[in-house]
């Protein structure tokens, strides 16, 4: 009872603060500005007491986001420091990838010996990333086309720059990009050295690398050199999963470094002309996620548990805006609600490659973002056949450090679209990039569980006390 006192302290505190914090700035309210940083921390204060008692990492990790949040606003020259933090944090868990995919994939593969089950999933898996990536490019071309981000304010502002002697001068610099061809799509799926697409973090090479791997360590007949490698895959697997626990521990420090540097480098009034963009991808990822919903009730997934156990892997996506990192945990919340290993080892990683729903959203919805800025009328036709482009190159360059950027160059420079109104989404990626990923990590959670349920392959939930 203590414990949820000082919790509804903490966030009506909070909201008053943040409240006041709003008005002071908006309508000049003259108040002092260390009065209302002094307010906010004291309320900070209430809910750091609640996470001491509540001893929950999960707790942690969303109270240091808040946290995060405030360092940035109040010390915004300071918290661009902390950015060595976060990324501290990614360098760890990029070591754990590559490891726990081959562990749980050569076990799932060559520990049952049931090849044909995995021929039936991965065209079953197939099948599903196809239809649920392809709703979700037509939900962000409907959004965009619905909202018109990029018309009005923008585009007059874009048309005046490229009056001036500045025109398309780059606020970052971009990597070079040009379209892909199939060949090239279809040679980047495969590995040429395991060893180099460890390091760079190739996640459909080694997920294509394992999966051959354990089939030929099934067809090895004699036991006495199938088993030792099995029982290396087996206990590299389990190993790297309490490796995983360790580096959690860091957890909330990276992601309150990582909120920090965010809020710190952006500030807030950069959100205020690209608003209507970044509230037209809020909204159609909650439209997709109705979606997902729908879905998650055909396969009678229990929502109130799924909720619980994603709340953690999820608050990881959205504070790091990295898949990767939540990928650990995402795959043991997926087991403790009944879905065989051996499956999510499966389908989860090849999710990272050809289920990224809110990427592809993005993509479809910030393609048609730069032809308005631009004021490039496109038909329904061409909206129509930069989609079905962006089905096949969304899925070209997985595991590339942003990924969605180069695919979003590439599909510009295809289309014969600018690429200097790609610089204003560039102000506001790092909010989106939060947004999207944390929907890719639920989309391929969810995958998992239709996977197991459309083999009939489910068991029963491991019941523990899951930190809210």
């Amino acid at each position: 009872m203590k414990k949820n006192v000082l919790l509804l302290v903490g966030l009506i505190a909070i909201s008053i603060s943040a409240f006041i914090t709003a008005v002071n700035e908006n309508w000049g309210l003259h108040i002092s500005h260390i009065l209302l940083m002094i307010l906010r921390w004291l309320s900070i204060g209430a809910l750091v007491l609640y996470a001491f008692q509540k001893k929950s990492l999960t707790t942690w990790i969303l109270l240091s986001m808040v946290i995060g949040a405030e360092v940035g606003h109040d010390f915004p020259v300071f918290s661009q420091n902390l950015k060595v933090i976060s990324k501290v944090f990614l360098k760890l868990i990029k070591t754990i990838i590559g490891p726990l995919i081959f562990g749980t994939l050569v076990v799932g593969i060559a520990g049952h010996s049931n090849l044909k089950q995995v021929g039936r999933m991965g065209w079953k898996s197939l099948v599903y990333f196809e239809i649920v990536t392809t709703i979700a490019l037509f939900i962000g071309l409907a959004a965009i086309n619905i909202s018109g981000a990029g018309k009005g304010e923008l585009h007059e502002q874009y048309i005046a720059a490229q009056a001036t002697a500045n025109a398309g001068k780059p606020h970052e610099e971009l990597p070079d990009a040009k379209p892909q061809t199939w060949q090239e799509i279809i040679l980047h799926a495969f590995p040429e050295n395991i060893a180099k697409s460890v390091a760079e973090g190739q996640v459909l090479q080694i997920v294509i690398f394992s999966i051959i791997f354990g089939i030929g360590l099934a067809m090895v007949k004699d036991a006495h050199k199938r088993q030792p490698m099995l029982s290396f895959a087996e206990s590299l697997s389990e190993v790297m999963f309490k490796f995983t626990n360790v580096v959690m521990f860091f957890a909330p420090f990276a992601i309150g470094a990582a909120m920090a540097v965010t809020v710190g480098h952006m500030g807030i009034s950069v959100l205020q002309p690209l608003f209507i963009l970044l509230g037209t991808l809020y909204a159609a990822l909650a439209v997709f996620l109705v979606l997902l919903l729908i879905v998650a009730l055909i396969v009678r997934m229990p929502i109130k548990r799924f909720i619980q156990v994603m709340a953690e892997p999820v608050s990881i996506a959205f504070a790091t805006t990295s898949s990767e990192a939540a990928l650990p945990k995402a795959m043991e919340a997926m087991v403790s609600l009944g879905v065989p290993r051996k499956i999510v080892a499966f389908v989860m990683p090849m999710g990272y490659s050809f289920n990224l729903d809110g990427t592809t959203l993005y993509l479809s919805l910030a393609t048609i973002f730069v032809a308005n800025v631009a004021g490039i009328p496109l038909s329904f036709g061409q909206q129509l056949l930069i989609v079905f482009t962006l089905m096949l190159t969304s899925k070209g360059v997985a595991g590339v450090p942003r990924a969605s950027l180069i695919i979003l160059l590439g599909t510009a420079v295809q289309f014969g679209l600018p690429v200097e109104p790609i610089f204003l989404i560039l102000a506001i990626d790092e909010l989106m990039d939060m947004a999207r990923t944390s929907v890719n990590v639920i989309g391929n959670c969810l995958a998992t569980y239709v996977i197991a349920r459309w083999e009939n392959d489910l068991d029963e939930p491991i019941i523990e006390p899951v930190s809210a």
